[in-house]
């Protein structure tokens, strides 16, 4: 309640201190004076910072001068109604399960792979952030909470342009990064091309306090992860005629990383089973380095054609790889309770490789029906998994390899998809009506030794899945007023397990933290209904209930009396109820747009044993944005956010927690330079604390990162900077902008 409060009043105080001046010299100006101060605002052009539509919530991040210096999970957690928990995963309205795209492909991480890779995409790369809660039948049925689309910066102008661009940020270690975009674009081939590099230091901090049985486990962390990152996309569009597009693009990352944690946990006797009268026993210092590096690449072929007469057909073969590689060093000594004998190490080495290869191919179909317009298309989609866990015993300067902690696990998954979609206006209301089927195949193998009567015996769990589903989709539009909107949507959706979900091999974290995979772990399934409501194109109110059906939970469960062991399963079911509202307002030189999303979740499951979950929780998020234009091209941007107490994953109770960030900009050089400065969590209130009590066990997990930040930013643009209108002879070009492709602006690839 402490950090709402501090966030409310420094916004309502920047607001009385900037906004009254404005509104007193406005009251001073002749009305000649008030036209030309009103023409300096509207030629700048920029983007309201987020925009509210019926069907998905769109975050301009391109125009933000606070989002500097930031990567994309950072943009995420600041986004309105997106919630990214302590082990960094996203969750939208209280929901799980959401799926990330990239300029309308989807990304095939989880977890923390995805998070990681996450964070090699910076903010002077982002156009935007669309937020997709209840997609059409036309987008994959992945996703129960939805989709989350990251649009790339986009060159529209014609002739030969560029930009550079560079930034500094500083908190407790420096952190900087650079780029470069280049196009050429004129009647018949667009080529489009960009490098990024990214090097970034952090600094987490995190606390760990678990009570299990008889013993206390009180753990702090100190991590420093390092990040350089290399970014880049290239691709060619070729006008065949003005029908006919022609196209292919390569992008990718190149990233290695290091991660060094310093780790103290101390362990204690508890005689009676409380913490009053704990008895210190040991203290294990375990100060683990991992590092390696996160490469991947796509290559993207596509055809697009239109004609006059409403049909439009485009054609896309996509080819992604991603190479992973980790090593882990973690030494263990334990020492006695004073931390200065030493009683006994364990070290270990750990290297875990990763191969994932998609091949995608998709067609998509439309024309011009019955004053409508039908949509059709097929896609199939095969992903070839590869994956290692290698570990090894130390005894310095030796290592051996422990066969009965080491495992090979191979996933294949095939889906095979075609999909129906109609969409028609009447007088004054709409309807749009889908259906997409889905057909999954999938094959698991982990394989490595256990011990049995006879010695080491091959270990071998394989596990087959052959499913298909349907998911309709629908949405009835009432718009007979222009200034009042009606939409009412449905929705079903699929979350399918993560591939290392299935993995049966116990993982070691840590001496006393373990990570096991469930092969039992089922899809989950999500029913949604939503109405809408939009009042003279500002005001947005949307109210949505889904129903859950096997949520997957991440549950911390117990082995060994006093080790403990992460895994997914499924909850019996989730209910959740939100209401979103969302309204931008302006006057004169200041505007604000303000976003309310609250949600209330039920959780209940049974999984016998005494163990059981029953969560009700009712959690809000406030996001809110200031401008202030100044003048002579400088603007001023207050942004801030709070999130309620909520639940993570199913079983954390979380505290509150919220930030504010400011900053400020400056056009020179006649526009085509811009310069950002910003400080991000001002008030450095961006904590975290959960807890959790599940199988006999309570958990407390506490920490922040070094959200405190000093941010410079810079941007120059050079070359052509028009885009030009349409010729007598309408080209390829100009029908660009519905292509599926990584120069389009048009909707996700199916």
């Amino acid at each position: 309640m402490q950090q709402l409060i501090a966030i409310l009043t420094i916004l309502l105080l920047s607001l009385n201190m900037l906004l009254q001046p404005i509104i007193v010299r406005g009251q001073g100006l002749s009305t000649a004076q008030k036209a030309d101060s009103l023409k300096a605002i509207t030629v700048t052009g920029r983007k309201p910072p987020v925009e509210v539509k019926a069907d998905r919530t769109i975050v301009n991040v391109e125009g933000s001068i606070n989002a500097v210096g930031q990567d994309v999970l950072d943009l995420l957690r600041k986004s309105p109604g997106v919630m990214v928990d302590k082990d960094n995963n996203i969750s939208l309205s209280g929901k799980n399960g959401i799926k990330v795209y990239i300029d309308g492909r989807q990304v095939p991480l989880n977890g923390t792979d995805l998070a990681d890779y996450l964070k090699t995409l910076q903010s002077s790369e982002i156009e935007s952030i669309e937020l997709i809660a209840n997609p059409s039948a036309k987008y994959d049925a992945a996703g129960n909470a939805g989709i989350i689309n990251i649009r790339l910066k986009k060159n529209k102008s014609f002739g030969n342009n560029g930009s550079l661009t560079g930034g500094y940020h500083i908190g407790t270690h420096s952190n900087y990064n650079g780029g470069v975009s280049l196009n050429h674009r004129d009647a018949h081939l667009n080529w489009f091309g960009n490098y990024d590099y990214n090097n970034t230091t952090n600094a987490i901090d995190m606390g760990l306090y678990r009570i299990q049985l008889d013993t206390l486990f009180d753990q702090h962390s100190v991590i420093q992860p390092h990040l350089s990152s290399h970014t880049f996309k290239t691709g060619l569009d070729y006008f065949l005629n003005k029908n006919n597009t022609l196209g292919v693009m390569v992008d990718g990352s190149l990233s290695n990383f290091s991660t060094p944690t310093d780790a103290v946990t101390h362990i204690s006797y508890l005689p009676d089973g409380t913490a009053d009268k704990k008895q210190p026993n040991r203290v294990l210092q375990a100060d683990n380095t991992s590092g390696g590096h996160r490469n991947n690449g796509n290559f993207d072929l596509n055809y697009h054609h239109t004609d006059s007469l409403g049909r439009d057909l485009s054609m896309d073969a996509d080819y992604g790889i991603y190479r992973i590689r980790s090593d882990q060093y973690q030494p263990n000594l334990y020492f006695d309770p004073t931390g200065t004998n030493l009683l006994y190490s364990d070290i270990f080495d750990m290297l875990a490789p990763t191969n994932i290869d998609i091949y995608t191919f998709k067609t998509d179909y439309e024309q011009n029906l019955k004053k409508g317009k039908l949509g059709l298309g097929v896609k199939t989609s095969y992903v070839s998994s590869s994956n290692e866990f290698r570990q090894y015993d130390v005894e310095p300067p030796t290592k051996l390899q422990d066969t009965l902690n080491s495992s090979t696990f191979n996933y294949k998954e095939n889906i095979n998809a075609v999909y129906a979609n109609y969409s028609r206006p009447f007088k004054g209301w709409a309807l749009q009506a889908g259906l997409r089927v889905e057909n999954t195949n999938a094959k698991g193998t982990s394989t490595g030794y256990k011990s049995g009567p006879d010695g080491y015996q091959v270990f071998d769990s394989t596990f087959n899945r052959h499913y298909t589903g349907l998911f309709p989709s629908a949405a009835i539009t009432y718009n007979k007023s222009p200034m009042k909107q009606w939409t009412l949507t449905y929705s079903r959706r699929i979350d399918r397990p993560a591939y290392q979900d299935l993995n049966p091999f116990l993982f070691k974290l840590d001496e006393y933290t373990f990570q096991k995979g469930n092969t039992q772990l089922r899809p989950q399934y999500t029913n949604s209904v939503g109405l809408s409501f939009v009042f003279k194109s500002k005001l947005v109110t949307t109210l949505n209930y889904s129903h859950v059906k096997d949520v997957f939970t991440q549950l911390v469960d117990t082995t060994q009396r006093s080790k403990a062991f992460l895994t997914k399963q499924n909850l019996a079911t989730q209910d959740i109820t939100s209401l979103n509202i969302s309204y931008p307002w302006s006057i004169g030189r200041y505007s604000l747009f303000a976003n309310v999303n609250t949600y209330y979740s039920m959780y209940n499951a049974d999984f016998g044993a005494g163990r059981t979950v029953n969560l009700h929780v009712f959690a809000a998020n406030v996001f809110a944005q200031q401008s202030f234009r100044l003048g002579n091209g400088y603007i001023v941007d207050l942004s801030g956010f709070y999130t309620s107490p909520s639940i993570w994953q199913g079983t954390f109770k979380t505290h509150g927690l919220g930030n504010l960030d400011a900053g400020v900009q400056k056009a020179i050089w006649n526009n085509k330079g811009l310069i950002k400065l910003s400080v991000s969590d001002l008030f450095y209130t961006l904590r975290w604390t959960a807890t959790s009590e599940f199988a006999g066990q309570y958990v407390r997990s506490t920490g922040h990162t070094e959200s405190r930040q000093l941010k410079l930013y810079f941007t120059y643009k050079f070359g052509n900077s028009q885009v030009k209108a349409a010729r007598a002879r309408k080209t390829g070009a100009e029908e660009e902008g519905k292509r599926v492709s990584g120069q389009s602006s048009g909707g996700l690839s199916n």
